[in-house]
C-alpha cells in the first residue's frame, strides 16, 4: 500500500500525503457487515469531558471485525493435514488474545506485529511492538501476519481541517494559558514553566511518568518491560 503525494495547488495540499488503497474493492460494503457508531466526544455517561480535545469528525461507517476468531464449529470434512496448525517459532503475528476466549487484545494498530520467540510448557513468549517481552498461554489465539496499512505513519494531513475530519480538536499549550487553567500558565512573555518537570493540567508529572500499577496481576507474565523515554 503506497503513499500518494499531492502537488501544492492549494495551501491545504502543500506537503499533504495519504495512503493509496489500491487493493481495496471499490464497491459499497455489505450492509450486514457494517454499523453506524455515534461519537461520544470524549464524554462519560454524565456528559462530563474525561478525554480532552475530541469532538466532531466526519460521519463514519464502521466495518465489523472479528477479533475473537472463535468460529470453530464449522461443519466440514478434513481431507488431509499438510502442516501443523499451531504457530511455529519466529512467526509474525497480530490480534493476540491475553485470556483464551476473550478475543484479540494485543497488537491491533495499523502496521504492527509481534513475534513468537519461545515456547515452554503451557506458555509462549512474545516480543511486542513496544519492545516488551511477555508470556501468553498457548491456548490463546492469534492471527498470522502483519496488520494492514503499515504506511499510516508516513501520511501528512497537510492542514488542520483534515485533523478535524478525524474527530480531533485543537490543543492549547499549557504555557499559553493562565495560572488558574494550567500549572505551566502565567508569567510575562515567554517564561519557562517554573517547575523541575513538566506537568499535566492536574499537576501530575508528564512525559515519562509510569502510570501502570505497581502490583498488577499480569506482572508475573512480563519478562522484560517495554522501552520507556
Amino acid at each position: 500500500m503506497g503513499i500518494r503525494l499531492y502537488k501544492a495547488y492549494t495551501p491545504g495540499t502543500r506537503n499533504r500525503s495519504i495512503s493509496v488503497f489500491e487493493g481495496v474493492t471499490r464497491c459499497k460494503p455489505n450492509r450486514r457487515l457494517t454499523y453506524g457508531r455515534n461519537s461520544e466526544n470524549g464524554r462519560n455517561n454524565r456528559g462530563i469531558i474525561t478525554s480532552r480535545n475530541r469532538g466532531g469528525g466526519h460521519k463514519r461507517l464502521y466495518r465489523k471485525i472479528d477479533f475473537r476468531r472463535n468460529k470453530m464449529d464449522i461443519i466440514g470434512k478434513v481431507a488431509s493435514i499438510e502442516y501443523d496448525t499451531k504457530i511455529p517459532l519466529g512467526t509474525i503475528i497480530h490480534n493476540i488474545e491475553i485470556i483464551p476466549g476473550r478475543g484479540g487484545r494485543l497488537v491491533r494498530a495499523a502496521g504492527t506485529t509481534a513475534k513468537v520467540i519461545a515456547k515452554e510448557g503451557r506458555l509462549a513468549t512474545l516480543r511486542l511492538p513496544s519492545g516488551e517481552v511477555r508470556s501468553v498461554s498457548q491456548n490463546c489465539i492469534a492471527t498470522v501476519g502483519r496488520v494492514g496499512n503499515a504506511d499510516t505513519n508516513n501520511e501528512d494531513l497537510g492542514k488542520a481541517g483534515s485533523k478535524r475530519w478525524l474527530g480531533k480538536r485543537p490543543k492549547v499549550r499549557g504555557t499559553a494559558m493562565n495560572p488558574v487553567d494550567h500549572p505551566h500558565g502565567g508569567g510575562e512573555g515567554r517564561t519557562p514553566i517554573g517547575r523541575k518537570k513538566p506537568s499535566t493540567p492536574w499537576g501530575y508529572t508528564a512525559l515519562g511518568r509510569i502510570s501502570r500499577k505497581s502490583k498488577k496481576y499480569s506482572d508475573l507474565f512480563i519478562i522484560r518491560r517495554r522501552k520507556t523515554k
